[in-house]
Protein backbone atom coordinates (compact mmCIF):
# COMPACT_ATOMS: atom_id res chain seq x y z
CA UNK A 1 0.00 0.00 0.00
CA UNK A 2 1.54 3.48 -0.65
CA UNK A 3 2.52 5.80 1.48
CA UNK A 4 -0.17 8.31 0.99
CA UNK A 5 -2.77 5.72 1.38
CA UNK A 6 -1.82 4.61 4.76
CA UNK A 7 -1.71 8.29 5.73
CA UNK A 8 -5.75 8.87 4.58
CA UNK A 9 -6.39 6.01 6.03
CA UNK A 10 -4.80 7.12 9.53
CA UNK A 11 -6.56 10.61 8.94
CA UNK A 12 -10.06 8.89 8.47
CA UNK A 13 -9.80 6.87 11.53
CA UNK A 14 -8.92 9.72 13.61
CA UNK A 15 -11.47 11.82 12.34
CA UNK A 16 -13.62 9.23 13.30
CA UNK A 17 -13.08 8.20 17.09
CA UNK A 18 -12.47 11.94 17.94
CA UNK A 19 -13.61 15.01 15.82
CA UNK A 20 -12.35 17.31 18.51
CA UNK A 21 -8.95 16.57 18.45
CA UNK A 22 -9.08 16.68 14.35
CA UNK A 23 -10.77 20.52 14.98
CA UNK A 24 -7.34 20.98 16.76
CA UNK A 25 -5.16 20.11 13.96
CA UNK A 26 -3.69 22.74 11.59
CA UNK A 27 -6.83 23.60 9.75
CA UNK A 28 -7.41 25.60 13.70
CA UNK A 29 -5.16 27.38 14.34
CA UNK A 30 -4.73 29.28 18.06
CA UNK A 31 -6.30 33.02 17.45
CA UNK A 32 -7.13 35.86 19.47
CA UNK A 33 -9.24 38.74 19.21
CA UNK A 34 -9.88 42.26 21.69
CA UNK A 35 -13.04 44.09 20.91
CA UNK A 36 -13.59 47.79 22.57
CA UNK A 37 -17.16 47.92 21.95
CA UNK A 38 -17.67 51.00 23.43
CA UNK A 39 -15.51 53.71 24.24
CA UNK A 40 -17.69 56.73 25.03
CA UNK A 41 -18.13 59.88 26.43
CA UNK A 42 -21.65 62.05 27.13
CA UNK A 43 -21.42 65.37 25.55
CA UNK A 44 -24.50 66.82 26.69
CA UNK A 45 -23.73 67.17 30.79
CA UNK A 46 -21.00 68.94 32.50
CA UNK A 47 -20.04 65.68 34.57
CA UNK A 48 -18.92 64.03 31.53
CA UNK A 49 -19.68 60.14 31.88
CA UNK A 50 -17.91 58.03 30.10
CA UNK A 51 -18.34 54.52 29.26
CA UNK A 52 -15.57 51.42 28.29
CA UNK A 53 -16.83 48.16 27.10
CA UNK A 54 -14.04 45.56 26.20
CA UNK A 55 -14.23 42.05 24.94
CA UNK A 56 -11.58 39.51 24.58
CA UNK A 57 -11.01 35.67 23.69
CA UNK A 58 -8.25 33.70 22.70
CA UNK A 59 -8.90 30.08 21.35
CA UNK A 60 -9.53 27.84 18.95
CA UNK A 61 -13.38 27.22 17.28
CA UNK A 62 -14.72 25.01 19.98
CA UNK A 63 -12.46 26.17 22.93
CA UNK A 64 -12.15 29.70 23.96
CA UNK A 65 -11.32 31.74 26.63
CA UNK A 66 -13.41 34.84 27.11
CA UNK A 67 -12.43 38.46 29.24
CA UNK A 68 -15.14 40.78 29.52
CA UNK A 69 -15.17 44.26 31.43
CA UNK A 70 -17.17 46.87 31.64
CA UNK A 71 -17.13 50.47 33.65
CA UNK A 72 -18.61 53.75 34.06
CA UNK A 73 -17.40 56.40 35.10
CA UNK A 74 -19.15 60.13 36.24
CA UNK A 75 -17.17 63.24 37.59
CA UNK A 76 -14.38 61.20 37.61
CA UNK A 77 -15.45 58.46 39.76
CA UNK A 78 -16.06 54.89 39.00
CA UNK A 79 -20.05 54.06 39.59
CA UNK A 80 -19.82 50.76 38.48
CA UNK A 81 -17.31 48.05 36.98
CA UNK A 82 -16.88 44.55 36.53
CA UNK A 83 -14.43 42.25 34.95
CA UNK A 84 -15.48 37.87 33.90
CA UNK A 85 -13.24 35.12 33.00
CA UNK A 86 -14.88 32.88 30.82
CA UNK A 87 -14.61 29.32 29.25
CA UNK A 88 -16.46 29.78 26.21
CA UNK A 89 -17.43 26.30 24.21
CA UNK A 90 -19.36 26.08 20.45
CA UNK A 91 -22.40 24.36 20.99
CA UNK A 92 -24.00 25.01 17.38
CA UNK A 93 -22.83 27.35 14.72
CA UNK A 94 -22.50 30.80 15.49
CA UNK A 95 -23.59 29.59 19.55
CA UNK A 96 -21.07 29.58 22.46
CA UNK A 97 -21.97 28.19 26.18
CA UNK A 98 -20.33 30.06 28.53
CA UNK A 99 -18.90 29.36 32.01
CA UNK A 100 -17.14 31.34 34.51
CA UNK A 101 -16.04 33.65 36.99
CA UNK A 102 -17.68 37.53 37.52
CA UNK A 103 -16.60 40.02 39.69
CA UNK A 104 -18.48 43.39 40.50
CA UNK A 105 -15.40 45.33 41.65
CA UNK A 106 -17.54 48.60 41.89
CA UNK A 107 -20.02 49.81 43.53
CA UNK A 108 -18.30 48.71 47.03
CA UNK A 109 -18.76 45.90 48.83
CA UNK A 110 -17.45 43.91 46.02
CA UNK A 111 -19.69 40.71 44.57
CA UNK A 112 -18.15 37.79 43.16
CA UNK A 113 -20.34 35.34 40.68
CA UNK A 114 -20.73 32.23 38.83
CA UNK A 115 -21.23 33.03 35.95
CA UNK A 116 -23.82 31.23 33.19
CA UNK A 117 -23.97 32.11 29.96
CA UNK A 118 -24.91 32.02 25.96
CA UNK A 119 -23.71 33.95 23.30
CA UNK A 120 -24.35 33.88 19.73
CA UNK A 121 -26.04 35.25 16.89
CA UNK A 122 -30.04 34.66 16.80
CA UNK A 123 -32.64 34.67 13.46
CA UNK A 124 -32.04 38.13 11.45
CA UNK A 125 -28.31 38.51 13.09
CA UNK A 126 -29.03 39.88 16.41
CA UNK A 127 -26.58 39.27 18.43
CA UNK A 128 -27.37 37.85 21.93
CA UNK A 129 -25.40 38.06 25.26
CA UNK A 130 -27.54 36.40 28.32
CA UNK A 131 -25.86 35.20 31.20
CA UNK A 132 -27.11 34.14 34.91
CA UNK A 133 -25.41 34.99 37.87
CA UNK A 134 -25.16 33.37 40.97
CA UNK A 135 -23.59 34.43 43.93
CA UNK A 136 -23.20 34.03 47.75
CA UNK A 137 -26.19 34.51 50.15
CA UNK A 138 -28.43 33.28 47.72
CA UNK A 139 -27.70 35.90 45.41
CA UNK A 140 -29.19 35.83 41.75
CA UNK A 141 -29.01 38.12 38.63
CA UNK A 142 -29.71 37.13 34.88
CA UNK A 143 -28.60 40.00 32.44
CA UNK A 144 -29.38 40.33 28.30
CA UNK A 145 -27.94 42.24 26.07
CA UNK A 146 -29.10 42.33 22.50
CA UNK A 147 -27.36 44.23 19.71
CA UNK A 148 -28.03 44.53 15.77
CA UNK A 149 -26.17 46.25 12.75
CA UNK A 150 -28.22 47.71 10.11
CA UNK A 151 -25.52 48.48 7.32
CA UNK A 152 -26.80 51.74 5.78
CA UNK A 153 -23.84 51.65 3.28
CA UNK A 154 -20.20 49.99 3.34
CA UNK A 155 -18.68 52.26 6.14
CA UNK A 156 -21.94 53.90 7.59
CA UNK A 157 -23.51 50.99 10.28
CA UNK A 158 -26.40 51.78 12.35
CA UNK A 159 -26.26 49.82 15.99
CA UNK A 160 -29.67 49.97 17.72
CA UNK A 161 -28.59 48.11 21.23
CA UNK A 162 -30.37 47.06 24.75
CA UNK A 163 -29.72 45.39 28.06
CA UNK A 164 -32.07 44.73 31.20
CA UNK A 165 -30.98 43.85 34.02
CA UNK A 166 -32.99 41.49 36.97
CA UNK A 167 -31.80 40.67 40.20
CA UNK A 168 -33.06 38.15 42.51
CA UNK A 169 -33.29 39.81 45.76
CA UNK A 170 -32.36 43.28 47.18
CA UNK A 171 -28.63 43.68 48.04
CA UNK A 172 -29.40 47.40 49.83
CA UNK A 173 -25.11 47.85 50.38
CA UNK A 174 -24.89 48.31 46.15
CA UNK A 175 -28.42 49.52 45.87
CA UNK A 176 -29.81 46.98 44.00
CA UNK A 177 -33.05 45.64 44.04
CA UNK A 178 -35.41 42.60 42.96
CA UNK A 179 -36.69 42.24 39.90
CA UNK A 180 -36.46 44.57 37.19
CA UNK A 181 -33.47 46.03 38.32
CA UNK A 182 -32.29 48.55 34.74
CA UNK A 183 -33.38 48.75 31.51
CA UNK A 184 -30.51 50.06 29.31
CA UNK A 185 -31.04 51.15 25.61
CA UNK A 186 -29.10 53.13 22.96
CA UNK A 187 -28.58 54.09 19.15
CA UNK A 188 -25.37 54.39 17.97
CA UNK A 189 -24.43 55.36 14.32
CA UNK A 190 -20.74 55.21 13.46
CA UNK A 191 -18.30 55.32 10.46
CA UNK A 192 -16.02 52.97 9.62
CA UNK A 193 -12.81 54.58 8.96
CA UNK A 194 -11.37 50.75 8.35
CA UNK A 195 -13.66 47.78 9.64
CA UNK A 196 -11.25 47.88 12.92
CA UNK A 197 -11.42 51.34 13.80
CA UNK A 198 -15.05 53.60 13.69
CA UNK A 199 -16.06 56.78 15.83
CA UNK A 200 -19.41 56.84 16.43
CA UNK A 201 -21.84 59.34 17.85
CA UNK A 202 -25.18 58.41 19.44
CA UNK A 203 -27.82 58.45 22.13
CA UNK A 204 -28.04 56.22 25.56
CA UNK A 205 -31.01 55.67 27.79
CA UNK A 206 -31.30 53.98 30.87
CA UNK A 207 -33.32 53.70 34.26
CA UNK A 208 -33.77 52.11 36.83
CA UNK A 209 -37.22 50.41 38.28
CA UNK A 210 -38.56 48.89 41.56
CA UNK A 211 -36.68 48.80 44.49
CA UNK A 212 -33.59 49.31 42.68
CA UNK A 213 -35.44 52.87 41.85
CA UNK A 214 -36.23 53.26 45.39
CA UNK A 215 -32.93 52.32 47.09
CA UNK A 216 -31.00 55.02 44.56
CA UNK A 217 -33.55 57.94 45.49
CA UNK A 218 -32.92 56.95 48.81
CA UNK A 219 -28.76 57.46 48.16
CA UNK A 220 -29.77 60.64 46.23
CA UNK A 221 -29.12 59.13 42.64
CA UNK A 222 -30.77 59.65 39.38
CA UNK A 223 -32.98 56.87 38.48
CA UNK A 224 -33.45 57.84 34.62
CA UNK A 225 -30.74 59.36 32.30
CA UNK A 226 -30.41 60.35 28.81
CA UNK A 227 -27.28 61.28 27.37
CA UNK A 228 -25.52 62.43 23.49
CA UNK A 229 -22.71 60.03 23.88
CA UNK A 230 -19.25 60.13 21.26
CA UNK A 231 -17.13 57.23 21.03
CA UNK A 232 -15.43 54.95 19.05
CA UNK A 233 -15.61 51.11 18.49
CA UNK A 234 -12.41 49.30 17.50
CA UNK A 235 -11.13 45.54 17.56
CA UNK A 236 -7.63 44.23 16.54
Amino acid sequence: MKPAAIANGYMAILATISPNLMAMGNDDPLMAKVIIERLEAGIDNRDIPQWLEVTGWAGYDLNKLWLKSSIERTDSETESGDIELLYGRAIAPYWDFQLGWKRDFQPTPTRDWLAIGFQGLAPYFFEVDSTLYLGSSNRSALEIEVEYELMLTQRWVLSPRTEILLNGQNDNRTATGSGLSSLEAGLRLRYEIRREFAPYLGIHWERAYGNTADLRQEEGEKTSEVHIVVGIRAWF
